[in-house]
């Protein structure tokens, strides 16, 4: 049965982090969603309750099987062997445009766009940063710490340690410590990718990133970077280098439980935006009804979130278009 009320699916901070797959087959099953490779035979998705499912090499979905999964709010992303490369995703939860709406103006602005960097830089650092400090300045302190880090996380683990250095067209060129790094990082960017849409963010309008449609995903997965994935990837290559890319996802997904990440995302992007709970709350409508004509702009939208409550008049074409 197909989900009409969005409020009904489990909260995103309630989910599964992600899950990879590669070389088979992804299919409807009854109402459910299975995976079918040579070695496995058939394996049960839980659809209701994964964020994000990353789709590797080799991988075929039916269309039955996108729209369960974009019915049960899962992500589908399409990405490359080991999940290091991005190349299309499907839809997210939410269906309202209000929160986009704000990240758009902050991003757009060069002063507001400035105040949510420097509170990104703050978070990142823990501790209020001097006022006196130019952009530049700030973003230098930040490559010292991120270089600190590497460094402890080298020391720790008697891994030796020669800078972040690989080729993105040759992924086993690079060491093996470096290859950790990337594909913990491609999780974690995975992650924070389903995150900002099953917030209603755009992944494009990013602040300190720019340029690239996975702009704001960069910004928001770099918030954590230093606390999860640099130790997890250097204490992992320690350990050996046998099948290290898959021991890092699985490992990734242990730390992201552990850590309670799913419940910290969101709520981050939140305060990094300054949303504030009514708009928050604004167009719970779209979420209840897909085929709900939305209403006109007016002025008031500049000063209030949701404007006046007009709906359209071509309803018919607003509700075909939601349902196919």
């Amino acid at each position: 049965m197909r989900i009409q009320d969005y409020h009904d699916l489990p909260k995103l901070r309630d989910s599964l982090s992600y899950l990879y797959l590669e070389h088979g087959v992804v299919e409807r099953a009854q109402n459910a969603v299975e995976f079918f490779d040579k070695a496995s035979g058939r394996t049960l998705i839980p659809a209701a309750s994964l964020t994000t499912l990353m789709l590797g090499p080799g991988t075929s979905i039916t269309h039955e099987a996108v729209k369960t999964l974009a019915d049960n709010g899962c992500l589908i992303l399409w990405c490359g062997e080991e999940g290091v490369r991005f190349y299309a995703q499907g839809m997210g939860e939410t269906r309202k445009a209000y929160h986009l709406l704000r990240q758009a103006e902050k991003s757009s602005d060069p002063i507001q766009r400035m105040e949510v960097i420097l509170r990104m830089y703050r978070f990142r650092f823990g501790e209020e940063l001097d006022d006196n400090l130019t952009l530049e300045q700030i973003r230098g302190h930040e490559g010292v710490r991120v270089r600190k880090a590497y460094a402890e996380a080298a020391k720790t683990s008697g891994i030796k340690w020669e800078g972040r250095n690989y080729d993105r067209g040759n992924w086993g060129a690079a060491d093996p410590v470096n290859r950790a790094l990337s594909a913990a990082n491609a999780c974690l960017n995975g992650l924070c990718h389903a995150a900002i849409v099953s917030g209603g963010y755009s992944p494009g309008l990013g602040f300190i990133h720019t340029g690239k449609q996975l702009s704001f995903v960069y910004d928001i997965a770099d918030l954590y970077k230093v606390d999860i994935t640099v130790p997890l990837a250097f204490r992992l290559t320690a350990e050996g280098a046998h099948n290290l890319e898959s021991r890092v996802r699985h490992t990734c997904r242990d730390a992201f439980h552990a850590y309670n990440l799913l419940d910290h995302i969101l709520p981050d992007i939140d305060q990094l935006l300054g949303i504030s709970d009514k708009e928050l709350a604004a167009g719970a409508e779209a979420d209840a009804d897909l085929a709900r004509p939305e209403p006109w702009w007016s002025p008031d939208d500049l000063t209030e979130a949701g404007g006046d409550d007009h709906a359209r008049d071509d309803v018919g074409d607003s509700a075909g278009w939601a349902a196919r």
